[in-house]
């Protein structure tokens, strides 16, 4: 417990508080026992939110709800709410065991009741907040947590769990689909904002994902959040579901009916930052409880938020508790872990004078590497089938090495360096494309350091970066063109994928929380075609293993021909590990259509076309590629034989073989 000073004012405020403790009655310390309150001082108890918040509880056969709350810097707890009317002296709280754990039982409070906890701090003053545990809030703009019962939905997805669990997840299939809840689908009502609750996106995203063929759905802004432009990476509820888009129960639901149709669920997790909001974490009990006392280490300048103390164990607990939370009370299958380089840096975007260097002079977060290493060995070691996956904007080593060998332990790095590449490459002039072709050949010399997950996500098609679309050069029908090919290049480069919702059929305005995606664009030949190819490439990705079953080493990867910078064309192939079904790859970065063009392969054989970018279904040319190709011998790219065709402008072309 910090230090205070003695005031006469403190000592009777501390008198007062013992007084409350001894009022405790033996139910409460039934539910919150001092084994509790030690292993959560310890920073191992990883069910402490199950004691912790509101839950319905019988005690001396009455039936209430018992409430639980951390304020270890607190004079004296009560708990407000609807059941009494906001009364501020009703209902006290009792302090159990010496770590500031406050309790208390309340026969009068309901299921769906409304609360917040009023702290007294020691300089007298009145806070008052909602509950850092609790399941459910109040509609914004309310900030009051709900009381919520998360144990009454029936599961049903025993099998998808059970399979999960088997699989070696690095040599399965994984095409993610980045999506918003709020802006991807609305109601159309002028006078409400138009939102689909979780049962009715599920029933909607279900459908739609297994028509794409998408393996995963990325959900953004799951915890409760105040502001909708924070698009849910400002948390103040990290133990709540949104009450924008119903209840607890609720999303069960959806996670439920996603799993039943075989699509797994990924949330976005913000352990790096929470908001200055009053109801919030912020200064919980008085003190700087959650974050770090010296605003050095506790705040981020740029984003004006605090930054959590990853040395207190209490933090800690209750960071890998939620995160445990998510995958134990809603079936969650991965954490996509937001800003981890602001976590791992202690002057990540800050000046001189605004950090503080690490003991050994450094400029890393030792506290926070701690943290993550375990944060990965508690989640995977329990849940095998669970990703932690990091978006980490550096040359962080080890990021997805095992923590015995000092690394982070995440399962899948997010490739931000092949992102950036990628984007600054594809909004050239394809004249100047051939001075900037290693962009393109550079991740794959790195590939192997990481378990990569490569993202076109939400932060590439807002702030005035345009729509993946409106990147590309050119006419109109150029644009699409070249949007074709680029994902062909990502969907069949190594590493998993992620592509932010809306940019499977081109979207062409920036994304925006505030309205829903244009899906009218879909009567548009060109939207409509990028949206059936899309369908295709996810499909040719998922059919075959050669281009999901190796990510991670050259056993799975062969240049053909990485040096073509003059006509700007790219080919290689991809391979599993029985080496069958392989696919050749050959891309054409610019408008100039290749008459005669050949590429050399390794093998007298038989290849298979199985997608043309330029299929008129498509919105192509239509320029034609045959079904069948046999090779011919004569030295080719280094190969003793080579294939022969016209390489459509802006063409990609996928052979089996």
């Amino acid at each position: 417990m910090a230090e205070k000073v003695k005031t006469s004012k403190v000592v009777k405020a501390e008198s007062k508080k013992k007084t409350e403790k001894k009022d405790i009655v033996q139910g409460e310390r039934i539910f919150i026992s001092d084994a509790d309150c030690y292993l959560f001082g310890q920073g191992t108890h990883y069910d402490i939110y199950k004691k912790l918040g509101a839950h319905p509880s019988v005690e001396d056969g009455v039936a209430g709800i018992h409430f639980g709350v951390w304020a270890p810097n607190a004079i004296s707890v009560h708990v407000i709410g609807s059941f009494n009317g906001w009364n501020e002296t009703s209902h006290p709280m009792g302090e159990v065991g010496e770590g500031g754990v406050f309790a208390a039982f309340i026969k009068e409070a309901k299921e769906g009741d409304m609360y917040k906890y009023l702290i007294e701090t020691p300089e007298g003053k009145k806070l008052y907040k909602a509950d850092p545990f609790g399941n459910h809030a109040e509609m914004r703009p309310g900030n009051a947590s709900k009381v919520a019962d998360i144990n009454k939905f029936k599961w049903s997805d025993g099998a998808w769990l059970e399979a999960r669990d088997a699989k070696n997840v690095f040599e399965e299939p994984m095409a993610i689909y980045e999506c918003h809840i709020g802006s991807w689908m609305r109601h159309p009502r002028e006078d409400e904002e138009g939102f689909y609750n979780y049962r009715e996106f599920a029933d909607r995203i279900v459908e739609y994902l297994k028509e794409m063929k998408y393996t995963h759905v990325e959900l953004m802004g799951i915890a409760e959040h105040p502001f909708d432009g924070s698009w849910g990476y400002q948390v103040t509820g990290y133990f709540a579901p949104t009450s924008r888009y119903g209840t607890p129960e609720d999303f069960q639901y959806l996670v439920n009916l996603l799993h039943k149709n075989k699509i797994g669920v990924i949330l976005d997790w913000v352990p790096a930052h929470f908001p200055r909001d009053a109801h919030g974490l912020a200064e919980f009990d008085g003190t700087c409880l959650f974050e770090h006392p010296d605003p050095r280490l506790g705040e981020h300048p740029d984003w004006g938020t605090k930054i959590f103390n990853y040395g207190k164990n209490e933090v800690r607990n209750f960071l890998i508790a939620n995160a445990l939370f998510w995958i134990k009370e809603f079936h969650i299958d991965g954490l996509r872990v937001d800003a981890v380089a602001s976590m791992l840096y202690l002057d990540y975007g800050k000046q001189d004078g605004q950090w503080v260097a690490n003991k050994y002079g450094g400029n890393q977060n030792l506290d926070a590497i701690e943290f993550f290493k375990h944060l990965n060995s508690v989640v995977r070691g329990t849940f095998p089938g669970v990703c932690m996956i990091a978006e980490e904007s550096t040359a962080w080593p080890k990021v997805t090495g095992a923590p015995e060998d000092d690394g982070l332990g995440f399962t899948f790095k997010w490739n931000m360096g092949w992102m950036h590449d990628f984007c600054e490459y594809m909004k050239l002039d394809p004249y100047f494309r051939k001075g900037n072709h290693n962009k393109l050949t550079f991740a794959m010399s790195y590939n192997s350091s990481e378990n990569y997950i490569m993202p076109l996500s939400h932060d590439e098609v807002v702030h005035l970066k345009c729509s993946m679309v409106n990147k590309m050069p050119g006419y109109q029908v150029d644009k699409y063109a070249n949007l074709r090919v680029g994902y062909t290049f990502m969907f069949t480069h190594e590493g998993k994928k992620l592509l932010f919702m809306g940019q499977e059929f081109a979207q062409e305005r920036e994304w925006s929380e505030e309205r829903e995606l244009d899906w009218y664009l879909l009567e548009n030949h060109l939207n409509r075609g990028m949206l059936e190819y899309m369908k295709e490439l996810l499909g040719i990705y998922r059919k075959y293993p050669s281009l999901y079953q190796i990510d991670n080493s050259w056993d799975g990867f062969e240049w053909i021909n990485a040096d073509d910078c003059d006509r700007s064309i790219y080919s290689y192939f991809r391979k599993g590990k029985e080496n069958k079904n392989r696919i050749l790859v050959v891309l054409n970065m610019t408008p100039m259509r290749r008459e005669n063009y050949r590429v050399g392969v390794p093998a007298k054989k038989k290849y298979k076309l199985i997608l043309n970018s330029d299929d008129k279904r498509f919105g192509g040319n239509g320029g034609a590629i045959p079904e069948t190709l046999t090779a011919q011998e004569g030295e080719c790219d280094g190969r003793p034989y080579y294939l022969e065709f016209n390489l459509p402008a802006y063409g990609a072309a996928l052979f089996v073989f």
